[in-house]
């Protein structure tokens, strides 16, 4: 079955978004200060958490093979796209 095509405006979706955004906003009204920092907390969370495993499987790699930081950097930079792109879906999903 295919959509209307007013469904399949992305304008249109945009604004049905927008609308039950809104009315969440009035159902529930503003979110507290402590969730707020909640949320902050996690998604510092969310990006930390995969640097640091990159960190240490970098660090054992390379205590492994004897290679300075040739693991580390990289697996680092890695668990941070990893951490970052990760917060941006968390961000998206809330």
């Amino acid at each position: 079955m295919s959509m209307p095509p007013e469904e399949q405006d992305p304008l249109v979706k945009g604004v049905r978004l927008r609308a039950d955004r809104h009315r969440g906003w009035l159902r529930d009204g503003e979110p507290s200060v402590a969730r707020h920092l909640a949320q902050i907390g996690v998604l510092g969370w969310i990006i930390v958490v995969p640097m640091l495993l990159g960190a240490f499987l970098g660090r054992w790699l390379d205590g492994l093979h004897g290679s300075g930081v040739f693991w580390t950097a990289p697996l680092l930079m890695i668990g941070l796209a990893l951490g970052c792109w990760s917060g941006w879906k968390w961000m998206q999903e809330s």
